[in-house]
C-alpha cells in the first residue's frame, strides 16, 4: 500500500514537472517575442535620433561655415580700408615733405632778398646822409644863420604849436598822481587796521581742574591704578596727581584733548562712581556734546561773517580751531581776526568783502587737521578746500599767506596783508621773554658788525630793524648791498616768526651858518 502511494506521489510529480516545464517554454517565447520588439523599436528610434543628430551637425557646419566666410570678408574690408587710409597717409606726408622743401626754397630766395634790401638801404641811407648835410649847408648860406640858430627857431615854433600837447601830458600826470594817492590812502588805511586788537587769552600746555577732597585722588587713581590708566588712554593726556591740594593737572600739547579730559574729570568728580565703565560712558557722551558744539561754533561764526554756502565738514573744522593755538595765539581768534581785517582791506580797494572774509576766516583751516594728519597746514587746508569746491581766491589766499603763491586778487591780498598783521600784533603771540630779547639782541649785533653802520635798532617787537649807515663810508647802492647781507645772516643764523623787515637809511646833513 505504501509502494503503490510512493509511485502515485512519483508519477504525479513527474507529470507536474513536464506540465510546468511546457508553461515555462511558452511564456519564454512570449518574452524572446516581446524583447525583439522592443529592441526593433528601440533601433528605430536610435536611428531617429542618428538622423536627427547628423541634421544637426550639417546644421551646424552650415552657419560655422558662415561665420567664417562673414568674418573673414569683415576683416579683409577692414584690412584694406586701412591699407588705403596708410596709402593717403603716405601720399600726404610725402606731399607735405615736398611743399616743406618748397617752403624752405622760398624763405632761402625771401632771405637772400632782404639782404640785398638790406645793403641797398644801407646805401640809401649813407646818400640821405651826405645830402642832408648838402641841404643844411645850402640853407645856411641862403638864409644866413647857422644851424644852432635854426634848430632854436624851429624848437620855437614846435612849442607854441605843442602848448596843447603839454597841456594834456600835464593833465595826465595829474591823473596819474590821484591815482597814486588813492593807492597810498588805501596803503594808509590798511597799516591802520593793525591797531584792531581783538579779544586775546594766552594759550597754556596744562589745564588745572579743582576738586574738593584729596580723598578724591585716590578714587581717580584706583585699585592699582585702573581708573587713572583707563582715563589716560582713553583722553590721550598725562593727568598728573601730585601735592598740589584740590587740584589735578592735565597736560597735553593738544588743546581739545585737554578741554574734553577736563569736562570728563569734573562730571565724574560730581557723579562720584569713578571706575572704568563708567569712565567710558561719560567720554563718550561728552565726547558727542563737543562734536556738536563744534558744528554750533562754526555755524555762529559763519553767521556772524555773514557767509553762506559752507560744507558742513569746514563748519565743524572752523569750530575746532577754537582748539588750536600757534606761538600761544589761539587759531580762531586769529583767524577772525584776519576775517574782519581782510574784509576792510578789500572793501577799501575797491574788492569783495565778503569773499576776503570767506577766504580770511578759512586761511588758516588746515591748522584743525595738522595733529591728525602729516603735512603743512597750508597743504592741508588747501586739499580740504579743493574737495570741497570752495572759491579759487580762497585757495589761491591758502597758499600766497605763505608765500606758496603770489596773490593774484585783492582779496587773496587783503588776507596777506591782515595775517601779517594779526600775527605781528604786539601781544598777538606770545614768547619766553628771554629768548624773545636774545633774539632782538642778535639781530642788532648782526646789522652792527657790517662796515660802515654807526646804529641798528630793532623795533616793532623785533619785525623789523632800521640801521643807520654812514653816509661818507656808504653810498646808495653799498646801502642796498648792504641791505641784502643783513637779511641773508639773519636768515641762516636766527630763528624767528614770520618775517623780519630790514631798513637801511642813509642820510647827508650839511649845515652851515650865515653870519
Amino acid at each position: 500500500m505504501i509502494i503503490e502511494l510512493s509511485i502515485a506521489i512519483m508519477v504525479s510529480g513527474l507529470i507536474g514537472f513536464f506540465v510546468s516545464k511546457k508553461l515555462n517554454i511558452a511564456n519564454y517565447d512570449v518574452y524572446i517575442a516581446q524583447a525583439k520588439a522592443k529592441a526593433k523599436a528601440i533601433e528605430h528610434e536610435a536611428e531617429l535620433i542618428l538622423k536627427n543628430s547628423e541634421v544637426k551637425v550639417k546644421e551646424a557646419q552650415y552657419n560655422a561655415k558662415r561665420k567664417y566666410e562673414d568674418k573673414t570678408f569683415t576683416y579683409k574690408k577692414e584690412h584694406n580700408n586701412r591699407m588705403n587710409e596708410l596709402s593717403k597717409r603716405d601720399e600726404n606726408i610725402k606731399d607735405d615733405f615736398k611743399k616743406l622743401n618748397r617752403e624752405k626754397s622760398d624763405l632761402g630766395n625771401l632771405k637772400k632778398e632782404a639782404q640785398s634790401l638790406y645793403d641797398e638801404g644801407s646805401s640809401l641811407k649813407n646818400i640821405y646822409e651826405i645830402k642832408v648835410e648838402e641841404s643844411i649847408r645850402l640853407l645856411e648860406s641862403s638864409a644866413g644863420l647857422t644851424e644852432h640858430e635854426a634848430k632854436e627857431i624851429v624848437l620855437k615854433k614846435v612849442e607854441e604849436k605843442c602848448r596843447i600837447d603839454i597841456a594834456h601830458v600835464v593833465r595826465k600826470a595829474e591823473e596819474e598822481a590821484k591815482q597814486d594817492s588813492k593807492r597810498r590812502v588805501n596803503y594808509i588805511l590798511a597799516q591802520a587796521t593793525s591797531r584792531f586788537a581783538g579779544d586775546f587769552a594766552t594759550e597754556r600746555l596744562i589745564n588745572v581742574v579743582n576738586i574738593k577732597d584729596d580723598e578724591l585722588k585716590g578714587r581717580i587713581i584706583g585699585k592699582e591704578g585702573r581708573n587713572i590708566k583707563t582715563l589716560e588712554m582713553l583722553l590721550g593726556v598725562d593727568i598728573i596727581i601730585d601735592d598740589t591740594p584740590n587740584a589735578i593737572i592735565l597736560s597735553s600739547f593738544n588743546l581739545y584733548r585737554r578741554a574734553v579730559a577736563a569736562k570728563v574729570i569734573k562730571l565724574l568728580v560730581e557723579d562720584g562712581r569713578i571706575q572704568p565703565a563708567r569712565i567710558e560712558e561719560i567720554y563718550e557722551k561728552v565726547k558727542e556734546e563737543f562734536e556738536e558744539s563744534l558744528v554750533e561754533e562754526g555755524e555762529n561764526i559763519l553767521l556772524d561773517l555773514a557767509i553762506t554756502n559752507v560744507h558742513p565738514e569746514i563748519v565743524k573744522l572752523i569750530g575746532r580751531l577754537k582748539f588750536r593755538a600757534s606761538y600761544g595765539q589761539n587759531a580762531l581768534g586769529h583767524s577772525l581776526e584776519v576775517a574782519h581785517l581782510a574784509g576792510i582791506i578789500a572793501a577799501e580797494c575797491g574788492g569783495d568783502e565778503v569773499l576776503a572774509k570767506r577766504a580770511g576766516v578759512l586761511h588758516d583751516i588746515g591748522k584743525a587737521l595738522t595733529h591728525d594728519f602729516a603735512g603743512s597746514h597750508v597743504d592741508l587746508g588747501a586739499d580740504l578746500c579743493k574737495r570741497y569746491k570752495e572759491d579759487p581766491v580762497v585757495i589761491n589766499a591758502i597758499y600766497a599767506h605763505h608765500g606758496h603763491e603770489e596773490a593774484l586778487s585783492v582779496e587773496s591780498a587783503a588776507v596777506c596783508a591782515a595775517d601779517i598783521l594779526s600775527a605781528a600784533r604786539p601781544g598777538a603771540r606770545r614768547e619766553v621773554l628771554e629768548s624773545f630779547l636774545k633774539r632782538v639782541q642778535n639781530i642788532e649785533e648782526i646789522a652792527k658788525s657790517k662796515h660802515g653802520i654807526k646804529q641798528a635798532y630793532a623795533i616793532n617787537a623785533g619785525r623789523e630793524i632800521r640801521v643807520i649807515a654812514n653816509a661818507k663810508l656808504v653810498n646808495d647802492d653799498e646801502a642796498v648791498l648792504l641791505s641784502k647781507e643783513i637779511v641773508e645772516e639773519i636768515e641762516s643764523k636766527i630763528q624767528y616768526p614770520g618775517e623780519i623787515k630790514v631798513n637801511v637809511i642813509r642820510e647827508m646833513r650839511a649845515v652851515s651858518f650865515a653870519r
